[in-house]
């Protein structure tokens, strides 16, 4: 596991995602009521950022064709069989880890 320094918790509020670039990896960071996820930015219908999209409770929405998941697992909300990756997350004082790898 390499959990790196990503952002300030400041930086994701409550409600919001936000695209994140670290280790050579894009990711989408969401704050699901004060809990962090990061799953893969690249939607896997036609490589849309997730993190640009709308983030409706856990639920995000690609801004390009409207796929949706859940940023809490990963998963297409209309097929719970296909899914993103998802990183883990720590928080440490101010700061945010992900596990690239």
């Amino acid at each position: 596991m390499a959990f790196l320094r990503t952002a300030k918790k400041d930086e994701v509020p409550p409600g919001m995602i936000r695209e994140f670039q670290i280790d050579g990896k894009t990711f989408a960071l969401a704050n699901v009521d004060g809990k962090l996820f990061a799953i893969n930015n690249l939607c896997l219908h036609r490589g849309g950022p997730l993190g640009q999209g709308e983030l409706h409770g856990q639920i995000v929405t690609c801004p390009w064709h409207g796929w949706q998941y859940d940023v809490t697992t990963g998963k297409l909300v209309t097929n719970p069989a296909v899914a993103c990756e998802t990183y883990g997350v720590e928080v440490r004082g101010d700061d945010i880890f992900v596990d690239v790898g």
